[in-house]
């Protein structure tokens, strides 16, 4: 967290502005978080402006924005560089890391490094991981040491293989009874809010009345504390159709296809760039 904004007039900012995992775990029966992800300075600073509390920095961007199939290929270089990123576009958001596959799974303390640098070295303020109950002394360590954890359980990108695919969770009676002990020992193990995926609505409203912390879902119907989206998924930016829960809410993708095709015809006929958009040979430099 920054103690003071890098505005002309230098002003500090007021620390009720800025959205800390502390903040957030208060918000539980508040109001609504809308929560988004990013994977840029650029986009990042447009959400910031936008007064969206808390950005996700997803491993999804493997999918999104390096073309992959899954979110596995995301490695912790590449989510702490784009982390990095992200931190330098926002002022006032929560940015919080995703842990992604693997970086959590070789014992508490190589996965207290890791979650440590996207801290340290990449300016997040919480780290994001995948998993229930099985992953609670984890997440309890990591909360001892001062790294505050979201939580994600339900549908989980990093188990797709596992999962034989992006399957709605929670259906059974068997799995709706561990989804609830994956919420309770995950809120006793310390996160300050806990993402839902990929669940039945009737259960994500279940689970959002039996725990203390904000539920943020997504695909796990309306009522949970928050909802989350990935950005490219709300702003039209991916090439196939999106999954049921998302709402297009701009179709950004056409926007820049139309603007890049204007911009290629002009060159195409010398229409750019133009007397006005060209140097003269003066020295005023302009």
């Amino acid at each position: 967290m920054r103690a003071a904004d890098s505005s002309p007039k230098g002003s500090v900012m007021k620390a009720a502005e800025v959205w800390t995992a502390e903040r957030i775990r208060r918000q539980k029966g508040r109001g609504r978080l809308a929560c988004l992800t990013a994977t840029d300075a650029a986009f990042a600073r447009l959400l910031d402006e936008a007064g969206i509390p808390l950005i996700l920095v997803g491993d999804s961007l493997a999918m999104t924005v390096l073309g992959h199939a899954t979110t596995l290929q995301a490695t912790m270089d590449v989510m702490a560089h784009h982390t990095a990123a992200v931190a330098r576009g926002v002022r006032r958001a929560l940015v919080v890391a995703d842990m992604p596959f693997l970086s959590f799974h070789g014992g508490r303390e190589r996965t207290l490094d890791n979650a440590g640098r996207f801290l340290r070295e990449s300016g997040a303020g919480a780290v994001k991981l995948e998993g229930g109950a099985f992953r609670a002394r984890t997440v309890a360590h990591l909360v001892r040491n001062g790294v505050p954890v979201l939580g994600h359980i339900g549908l989980l990108p990093q188990q797709v293989h596992t999962l034989g695919g992006y399957r709605v969770q929670g259906r059974t009676a068997a799995a709706a009874a561990q989804l609830r002990e994956d919420a309770r020992r995950l809120e006793e193990a310390g996160v300050f809010g806990l993402v839902l995926e990929g669940i039945p609505a009737e259960l994500a409203a279940e689970l959002t009345a039996a725990v203390a912390v904000p539920t943020i879902g997504i695909g796990a119907g309306p009522s949970c504390d928050g909802q989350i989206l990935v950005l490219h998924d709300l702003v039209g930016m991916t090439p196939d159709p999106p999954p049921r829960f998302v709402r297009r809410y701009a179709d950004a993708g056409t926007l820049v296809r139309d603007a890049a095709r204007a911009y290629a015809a002009d060159v195409a006929a010398g229409r750019f760039p133009s007397d006005a958009e060209s140097y003269g040979g003066g020295s005023s430099g302009d």
